[in-house]
């Protein structure tokens, strides 16, 4: 009799998280304190305008919409590649293949570009609070081999230290924004940031692509689907809440910022400022240095935890292409111990160590070559792939709603696609203004990477048509491809029994 295989062995730790631990996972890939004291002032200081704020409210109510066909379609779909499975499902395995290689690398682009601020903030402010100095790379190398030793321990673990992060985060977030609110500039509460006439023809296009790097985060509850509790309720509940989360810390937080300082001196605020422009004007009226000093460790942990949750991120899903055979079947495997994807997890760790010792030696400055034109691009690769998620849905219900809605499986998701197609096009467009370069600069084209490796992607998925066909009927199966093996005979009479 042959060897029994292990189960442990190709399966994720099953029913280890609640709808609170996925939205904690969501909200830290998205790291709101990050994005209202970085992305909401970069964007003011780059666009001079205030009109962020409803730039950001806009894309929440595009992505509420994305949501509704994105959840519906998780409750048929429980796999841990997210993103790339739905294209599975919806377009077929060559279409997958292309997704989940441009996956692989949106997520890891997203994770070492954290390594680059993490680095640098973390040398300047560790380095005024302890007056430790250090290059920025040595920062970062403690940062990776946290996050390593993280990455191969049990999805628990990670999910308690990213909702410590997350509720402190939103505590400093939401506290600011009540003292900016109680302090206006002029004793006026001004609307001016919130009202929808600010968002004119010359800077929508780049309000609207910086929003986009905002959300991104949102889309994570799924690739948790496997090794949640009651996944299709807790995915539902867990994109929502961090949804809604975000958009109230995005919104709110950068509102009250332009109230307290007068919305005509935003934009010189936010470029005096930067970052600090989150705590120096509040602290003025409350808390003083320890405000500035307990954001500013708020800031290192939020990015701390960005760094762990893409990190998961990118594991599950080469695990999950791993365990389809579609990479080879070592990323496939998990720890007997922890059911962590521990040779993916490895795998990851060994890109950004490349990736940081790569930017060190070459001298590159780690804020604009790693985190905002990496990041960035990294961002953009997420929503492309969100976007061809939202198409898939209709291609999924197209014969079968399955008992959902013609809202949820047609309509919504046709109105989420179009939409996003048309921010991609946005984002395309102002890709230079939002990473800081001029129009002639080679890195405008980065955004190529992911047309490379999707055709890797989907020249590999034409040659295991051609050679494996059973490799390419289990892509986007996940945990299930293996009932895809049993023999059509063998299941008839097994029904038929």
């Amino acid at each position: 009799m042959p060897p029994r295989s292990s189960t442990v062995s190709n399966t994720l730790a099953r029913d280890r998280l609640g709808a609170g631990s996925v939205a904690s996972f969501a909200l830290t890939a998205a790291a709101p304190i990050m994005v209202v004291g970085g992305v909401v002032t970069t964007g003011w200081a780059v666009t001079g305008t205030v009109a962020v704020s409803i730039a950001m409210l806009a894309m929440a109510a595009v992505l509420a919409v994305w949501c509704v066909g994105y959840v519906t379609m998780a409750r048929h779909v429980a796999n841990s590649g997210s993103l790339y499975t739905y294209v599975a499902h919806g377009f077929g395995p060559v279409p997958a293949v292309a997704a989940g290689f441009v996956q692989l690398l949106s997520y890891g682009m997203m994770q070492c570009a954290l390594y680059g601020i993490g680095g640098y903030q973390a040398n300047v402010i560790l380095g005024d609070l302890l007056g430790v100095r250090a290059p920025w790379w040595a920062w970062a190398l403690g940062a990776w081999l946290v996050v390593t030793i993280l990455g191969t321990q049990g999805v628990g673990v990670s999910s308690k230290v990213l909702a410590v992060a997350v509720v402190g985060e939103l505590v400093v977030v939401t506290l600011v924004a009540l003292v900016d609110l109680a302090h206006p500039a002029g004793g006026v509460v001004s609307l001016t940031a919130l009202n929808p006439g600010e968002l004119t023809t010359g800077t929508l296009g780049v309000t609207l692509a910086i929003a986009v790097t905002a959300f991104i985060g949102v889309e994570a509850a799924p690739v948790y689907s496997e090794e949640s509790k009651k996944p299709k309720s807790t995915i539902l509940t867990a994109t929502f809440l961090a949804l809604a989360l975000m958009t109230i810390v995005y919104v709110a937080g950068s509102w009250a910022m332009t109230v307290t300082v007068g919305p005509d001196h935003v934009v010189e605020t936010a470029a005096r400022l930067g970052p600090d422009m989150l705590l120096v004007p509040a602290a003025a009226h409350w808390g003083g240095t320890v405000l500035v000093n307990a954001g500013h460790l708020l800031l290192l942990s939020s990015i701390a935890a960005g760094m762990v949750a893409y990190h998961n991120a990118f594991s599950r899903c080469a695990f999950a292409l791993g365990r389809e055979t579609v990479l080879p079947a070592f990323f496939g495997r998990t720890s007997p111990r922890t059911g962590a994807p521990i040779a993916a997890s490895l795998a990851q760790s060994a890109c950004g160590l490349l990736v940081i010792v790569l930017v060190a030696v070459a001298g590159w400055n780690p804020m604009t070559a790693l985190f905002y034109i990496v990041g960035t691009t990294g961002a953009l690769g997420v929503f492309g792939l969100m976007a061809a998620a939202s198409a898939a849905v209709l291609g999924f219900f197209a014969r079968d709603r399955r008992g959902e809605s013609r809202w949820s499986t047609r309509i919504l998701p046709a109105a989420a696609t179009t939409a996003m197609l048309g921010c991609l096009w946005l984002i395309f467009d102002n890709y230079p203004t939002l990473i800081g370069v001029a129009p002639t600069s080679p890195a405008r084209w980065a955004p190529l990477l992911f047309a490379a490796a999707a055709a890797l992607g989907c020249g590999h998925g034409l040659r295991l048509r051609a050679r494996r066909p059973e490799v390419l009927r289990r892509v986007g199966h996940g945990a299930n491809a293996a009932l895809l093996d049993v023999p059509p005979a063998t299941a008839t009479t097994g029904a038929a029994r």
